[in-house]
């Protein structure tokens, strides 16, 4: 059986997805590399038979309609034969150095005693024109190199799990049913997010094993392009809301990290709204946070009268002005892209 089952998600993506496929084909038999040609109209489709063609017991070339990112990521998983599973996109790529490591760990995860639901890593914003590499490390929020528990955690606020960071038990994700929407962009929170609160133990390694390119025009965290697909982004936020409002019994740990996720994420959209600067999206905003309230009131009491809250709900005009200042603060601060 394969250790780890990687899906690569791939639309037009000819002209960068090679550099992600080969930085994972070091790993060999103990991989399973699935890559899925979501409706390309260029030769991502060809690239990926291509190496399929090559290393036959390593790679999986999946072809489908356009789905979207969301569809991309489901036919992975429903593909998937490895005891753990990750998403790579196509324009990123797993760190020479780290790749052996995290397959030794989780090799060892797979051996022993404890069924490990997650594993987390580091991962470093590669962004074209910076100086410095900005690295995005746990090591403040979890213990290292053991398994450990929702109980074991300080919950504070500080740097999220994202999908870069994050490898799944297969079976876990099957399990929760996680099935991502189609044709809609910002999924990653879901993919993370939904899963929580079936995660029983834990496992983190300071490596900075995952490389999160940003730099491209088109590319969907481009703010422009977020605040033009912000209704997406409404749809994943209000998703959101749900899972966590229809939650019962969850570890108190577990539910107060979905809770400050949820908050970073409420944030962010109400800051695009706002920024956008239509009376239309400011509306859309003020129905977001409606929706959360008739959702749950006290979850809504709690992150409505916190400090990103109260910031994204400043009145007037002047207020959305001081509201994308503090925005712009609570970036650095709290850790979020």
């Amino acid at each position: 059986m394969k250790i780890l089952s990687v899906a690569i998600p791939s639309y037009n993506s000819q002209d960068y997805m090679k550099k992600c496929i080969e930085s994972l084909l070091p790993g060999g038999e103990d991989v399973e590399i699935i890559i899925v040609d979501d409706g390309s109209k260029d030769g991502t489709g060809a690239i990926a038979d291509e190496y399929a063609a090559k290393y036959p017991t390593i790679v999986k070339a999946v072809h489908q309609e356009n789905g979207g990112h969301g569809e991309a990521v489901n036919a992975g998983l429903r593909n998937a034969t490895g005891l753990y599973f990750k998403v790579v996109d196509s324009d990123d790529w797993v760190d020479a150095e780290a790749y052996p490591k995290v397959l030794a760990t989780l090799k060892d995860l797979a051996g022993g005693p404890d069924a490990v639901d997650m594993v987390i890593c580091n991962y470093i914003y590669d962004k074209i024109g910076a100086r410095r590499k900005k690295i995005m490390q746990y090591r403040h929020l979890f213990p290292v190199d053991q398994v450990f528990e929702w109980k074991d955690m300080g919950i504070r606020r500080g740097h999220y799990i994202l999908m870069h960071s994050v490898i799944y038990r297969t079976k876990l994700l099957r399990e929760c049913n996680l099935v991502l929407p189609k044709h809609t962009f910002y999924v990653d929170n879901l993919f993370v997010f939904q899963p929580l609160p079936s995660v029983k133990k834990l496992y983190y390694m300071d490596v900075e094993f995952y490389h999160y390119f940003i730099g491209r025009e088109d590319q969907s965290v481009n703010e422009k392009v977020m605040i033009g697909r912000i209704d997406q982004q409404i749809r994943v936020n209000k998703m959101m809301i749900d899972i966590l409002a229809n939650m019962r019994g969850l570890n108190k740990n577990c539910r107060k990290y979905m809770e400050n996720y949820l908050d970073i994420i409420m944030t962010v959209s109400s800051m695009l709204l706002i920024k956008s600067g239509s009376d239309e999206n400011f509306e859309k905003k003020q129905e977001l946070w409606r929706h959360l309230k008739n959702a749950d009131r006290s979850l809504y009491r709690r992150i409505r009268h916190g400090l990103l809250g109260r910031a994204c709900n400043l009145p007037g005009k002047s207020g959305r002005i001081v509201s994308v200042s503090a925005y712009k603060v609570t970036q650095k601060f709290y850790g979020f892209n």
